[in-house]
């Protein structure tokens, strides 16, 4: 169902808007967790670590997909704004023939570079078979996955974020009941969990299309709007590929983080890969904030009034920040308290305090520049936003970490630092362009 997110209370419109988003976010982390909680209950430890590194390639994977989606949400919110129907049809409907192709496209590529992609996340010999297995069937499901994301990237850029998070609370539920059953009951291990993962992806697609059929959105899409127009596909993609570079580059500067960590020891990467759980669950916040601002801006931006999406990006920049300051400070003196909540191991939890007590200053900062990241969306600037990320991971987050890791080698607090030094850079790169693009706005309005 189409909504208008141009009238209103500003900070009522945001809230009622990010909500929905922040617990679909935190249904996926939830539903990303199932696969790997389950099978610890009943299988080796070779089947959890094949299903830990698969799970570590298709979060990537799915990210980038999300990523590629925003470019949709972005067009189609702005000509709802704009009040022009025909395009955002026109847009819909050259979001699904673009995102059919490439995800046959992908899904073919991808099931050829299966043993290669096992290779280079150097897996272990004794969870090679698991992994394969896990990834082929994953890989397999891409086309799912892949119509979730842009059935939701079409609703939240007609103003309706309730719909996807319906959506993945049914995808949600029915991989856990999925999960117990194939890994539980049947014993298929690591085929199991991707069996779970695969046709939850489906149910929840039908989910969607009958959800389509009953209460349709307002949209008239035609075999016309299904046909390719090169400018269209060109415009989302502009906006698209940047985010999911950009997206797809954090996870990789993760992944880099993890092995400096590897390299210091058993209890170092234990506390690392610890804290790096506890941040991805407080990030929920920043991310729905980001998500939002880049729907509602858009509608905005669409109908002209600037002057709004700029609030909008103030409240949201304000909610963000706000949660995570309280975070940061509540974080100092509970912080061996939530690492204990992973490890009874000493040794851990006291490496993993001091590294959680120095990153968790990374909600604040992360905060700031994921709001700002929404508005260049929003306004067509995805490439702002990559921008200052690989910006931040290249000149400050990676060999911050590198650095400090060699500079202080019993304790972890100044790596934590180091992690939020890139968001520091991130944000003063912001402030630069948000303020270059507002003076360009404003001449616009």
């Amino acid at each position: 169902m189409e909504k208008n997110l141009t009238t209103g209370s500003v900070f009522k419109t945001l809230l009622a808007f990010s909500l929905p988003y922040l617990f679909s976010y935190f249904l996926q982390t939830l539903y990303g967790m199932a696969d790997l909680f389950i099978i610890g209950q009943f299988d080796p430890v070779a089947h959890i670590t094949a299903v830990s590194i698969g799970s570590q390639v298709m979060h990537m994977l799915t990210v980038m997909i999300v990523g590629l989606a925003m470019g949709s949400t972005v067009m189609i919110a702005q000509s709802v704004g704009a009040g022009q129907k025909e395009r955002a049809s026109l847009t819909t409907g050259n979001t699904v023939t673009l995102f059919m192709i490439a995800s046959v496209l992908l899904t073919i590529l991808l099931l050829f570079l299966i043993r290669p992609i096992v290779t280079v996340m150097s897996t272990p010999v004794e969870a090679v078979p698991g992994t394969i297995t896990y990834l082929t069937i994953c890989f397999l499901g891409i086309p799912c996955i892949t119509a979730y994301n842009v059935i939701s990237s079409i609703f939240r850029g007609m103003g309706d974020s309730k719909s996807p998070m319906y959506f993945i609370a049914i995808a949600c539920v029915s991989n856990i009941i999925l999960d117990y059953l194939f890994i539980g009951f049947f014993h298929f291990g690591p085929a199991g969990a991707a069996l779970g993962t695969t046709v939850s992806q489906a149910i929840s697609v039908l989910a969607a299309l009958i959800s389509l059929y009953i209460h349709p959105t307002g949209l008239s899409v035609s075999l016309h709007d299904l046909r390719p127009r090169r400018n269209i596909m060109g415009q989302i993609l502009k906006i698209g590929i940047p985010v999911a570079m950009q997206d797809g580059l954090i996870q990789v500067a993760f992944i880099i983080i993890t092995i400096i960590a590897n390299r210091r020891g058993l209890n170092t990467a234990a506390a690392v890969g610890i804290v790096e759980k506890v941040i991805s669950f407080f990030f929920l916040v920043p991310s729905s904030t980001l998500s939002a601002v880049s729907a509602l801006g858009a509608q905005n931006i669409g109908a002209g009034k600037y002057n709004r999406a700029t609030q909008t990006l103030r409240y949201a920049i304000y909610i963000a920040a706000g949660f995570g300051l309280t975070v940061s400070v509540l974080i100092q003196g509970i912080a061996p308290f939530v690492v204990a909540l992973f490890t009874s191991d000493p040794a851990v939890i006291h490496l993993g305090t001091q590294y959680l007590r120095g990153y968790i200053l990374d909600c604040f900062f992360a905060g700031i520049h994921f709001c700002f990241s929404g508005y260049f969306c929003a306004s067509g600037k995805s490439g702002y936003s990559f921008l200052h990320n690989i910006a931040s991971i290249t000149l400050a987050r990676i060999p911050g970490v590198y650095l400090t890791s060699i500079w202080f080698p019993d304790t972890l607090f100044p790596m934590g630092l180091a992690t939020v030094s890139g968001s520091i850079l991130s944000c003063c790169i912001c402030l630069f362009l948000f303020l270059r693009l507002h003076a360009t706005q404003k001449v616009q309005e």
